[in-house]
């Protein structure tokens, strides 16, 4: 029952997703903005103020740890651009912090299914002190991220996924 309660919880969240975008699509076509998104922002209608690319702590002051919502998160913090610096910071283990990692599922499939075999660790259970993993979204296509560690479960169970598609900058 976990695992389908598990499965219809991440469908739901990517509709949620879904959602959310037409919705910023909406507003941007009801504000003229027709090509909001599509590196064709020329004119008084140009959403993005800058065109500097960001540092983004992801989870805010949270940071990257079970039992935050990432996903709403990274709904309420977006959007995002290509060139954004995503930083995960996350506490190294020890006997009382559990490690967490961060790792990029090549798919959406995997991404809904917390499926880590094909995934690429960007950072390791080690590396999140400091000034944390830096992960740069360098071109426009999603981007799913997850923490990799006890076999997915904090993935399925403690939602430490989210995935981004980065908008280009207009010029």
């Amino acid at each position: 029952m976990g695992s389908n309660f598990a499965q219809a919880l991440s469908a739901m969240l990517l509709i949620a997703s879904m959602v959310a975008a037409v919705s910023t699509a909406n507003k941007d076509w009801q504000q003229r903005n027709y090509t909001a998104g599509w590196g064709f922002n020329h004119g008084p209608y140009h959403l993005n103020k800058t065109n500097e690319p960001s540092k983004i702590v992801v989870g805010g002051s949270e940071n990257w740890h079970y039992g935050f919502n990432y996903a709403d998160w990274s709904l309420k913090n977006g959007p995002f651009y290509v060139q954004d610096t995503l930083v995960f910071k996350y506490d190294p283990p020890n006997n009382t912090t559990p490690p967490h990692s961060v790792y990029m599922l090549p798919n959406l499939w995997s991404f809904i299914h917390c499926d880590l075999s094909q995934a690429r660790m960007v950072g390791s259970p080690t590396q999140g002190g400091g000034d944390g993993v830096e992960f740069v979204l360098k071109s426009w296509q999603p981007y799913y991220f997850a923490c990799g560690e006890h076999n997915g479960t904090h993935c399925k169970d403690g939602m430490m996924r989210f995935f981004v598609f980065p908008k280009l900058r207009g010029y």
